[in-house]
């Protein structure tokens, strides 16, 4: 059951900076692709944040969107070779963030997630699972309130998984946590029965993308029920099996 649950995708982290940029482009402001760029990116907390951390990643970032707009590469295709590498920086502070942030991050994205189900179920799974269908732009399906609060949950999070606060996971609560998740795997497994498995497959799910996206939230619904303690370093562990 262990191997069941850690293979799932915490949560799509769709890459908001480019969404944002790529939407006011749209609006054929004046000024060049570059002041229009930076404009937008550097008013989000969360790329602030990733320029006091990792400079040059930033500047790779910045400059892999430009070639590819200039390029004429479309809007999810931008989405789509940016977000893994946004994610994967998000998910190593992820691992260090103390409880608190933890939680409240993995909270904003079950929101984010609920929402965009209300828009369509299809949109839901593909914002969960890009690699499947393709990914899905949270700006053309969300308000502006509920993409600030996301922005401002992945700053928070990671400065603090940065900062001198930062958690260590121990091997103890790596165990733990192995021990926390079970009984919820459990439930799941008695509830959904073999559709479980769409979780670890997704590529399977095509045609169940409503029930798919209801798994991943009663999952994380549950964890997030725990003690803070608990809830975090499910989330912990989970990030820790998806490097």
């Amino acid at each position: 059951m262990r191997r069941a649950w850690t293979r799932i995708a915490v949560v799509a982290v769709i890459s908001a900076a480019v969404a944002f940029w790529v939407y006011y482009d749209k609006q054929r402001l004046q000024n060049t692709p570059e002041h229009r760029l930076d404009t937008v990116l550097n008013a989000m907390p969360s790329w602030q944040v990733l320029k006091e951390q990792d400079p040059r990643f930033v500047t790779r970032i910045r400059e892999q969107i430009l070639t590819m707009h200039k390029a004429g590469e479309s809007e999810q295709e931008i989405i789509d070779v940016v977000q893994p590498q946004i994610l994967a920086l998000q998910m190593s502070r992820l691992q260090y963030a103390p409880d608190a942030n933890a939680v409240a991050w993995m909270t904003i994205n079950m929101e984010q997630t609920a929402a965009i189900q209300k828009v369509s179920d299809d949109a839901c799974f593909r914002f969960l699972f890009p690699a499947v269908k393709g990914g899905v732009n949270p700006m053309r399906v969300l308000d502006k309130a509920m993409m600030q609060r996301r922005l401002q949950a992945d700053a928070e999070m990671m400065r603090a998984g940065w900062g001198k606060d930062r958690h260590t996971v121990t091997p103890e609560e790596h165990a733990a946590a192995v021990e926390d998740v079970r009984p919820i795997m459990q439930d799941l497994a008695s509830q959904y029965g073999v559709a479980i498995q769409l979780l670890v497959m997704p590529e399977n799910a095509v045609g169940k993308e409503k029930l798919t996206c209801e798994l991943v939230q009663a999952m994380w619904a549950k964890v997030l029920a725990l003690p803070e303690q608990k809830a975090a370093r499910v989330i912990r562990l989970a990030v820790t099996e998806l490097d």
